[in-house]
């Protein structure tokens, strides 16, 4: 594993192609973060987790909050694996460092994401409601095999096309929280040069997506504990990723 802390990188730019083994390394250092200091990142996950789910409490307000709140909070996650890494330390007030650094352009990411989602769920809504009136029609007039097939058959494409037109929103904010926080990118230039990243660096960002899902279906198994730990590691490994591909 990797001693902490590590020597300060400085930030190109330019995003670099890494090997396709490079996510298995990012996963590595961030298990070597977290253990480093599991409890204090236990505690920050903890805290993460009660704020998202305090706010889906409220109705369409907490979702829109935790929405426009979550780049904010994944800078002052980020923050604390960059002190880990650059200084030996953090504190768990690292979390709301982005409440008072670049906030405004990190709210607007949050924004921009939440914008983009609803434009994907009203493409899919229009492609997708022709097949279901369809399949309303003929279950009216006494074909229901036939209904249901049409039925299901655009549940799946619905399916099919929110992955699709999903994934590149995802490959856009992936980097841009770090980009603003770290590098003051304007919202709209993080995202772009996130997204551009994402694709130069498709293989292994696919191999990582991989192991994530397969991660989060084992982290959810013990009733969810799982992600008190499985949260801190993903963000290590995002920073590490951030590091590997912006400043390597």
């Amino acid at each position: 594993m990797d001693p902490f802390p590590l020597t300060p990188a400085s930030f190109s730019g330019q995003a670099r192609v890494a090997p396709p083994d490079a996510a298995f390394n990012w996963l590595r250092q961030g298990w070597a973060g977290f253990v480093a200091n599991p409890g204090l990142w236990l505690a920050m996950a903890v805290l993460l987790l009660v704020i998202f789910l305090g706010l889906q409490i409220v109705p369409l307000i907490g979702t829109l909050a935790a929405n426009l709140m979550m780049p904010v909070l994944t800078a002052g996650m980020l923050h604390a694996v960059r002190r880990l890494s650059d200084e030996g330390s953090f504190e768990i007030g690292d979390l709301f460092t982005g409440f008072r650094r670049n906030t405004g352009p990190l709210v607007i990411v949050g924004v921009l994401y939440m914008a983009g989602w609803l434009i994907i769920a009203l493409v899919v809504m229009i492609l997708i409601g022709g097949s279901m009136a369809g399949g309303i029609v003929f279950g009216a007039a006494g074909q229901p095999a036939m209904g249901a097939g049409i039925g299901f058959g655009g549940m799946f494409l619905a399916g099919l096309l929110t992955l699709l037109l999903g994934a590149p929103l995802l490959m856009a904010v992936w980097f841009a929280p770090a980009l603003v926080y770290f590098n003051g990118l304007p919202p709209v230039a993080a995202l772009k040069a996130s997204f551009d990243a994402c694709l130069k660096n498709w293989l292994v960002m696919t191999i990582f997506g991989l192991i994530t899902l397969v991660l989060c279906f084992f982290a959810a198994l013990p009733m969810g504990l799982g992600f008190l730990v499985l949260l801190p590691v993903l963000y290590g490994a995002l920073y590490a990723s951030y590091r590997d591909i912006f400043l390597g």
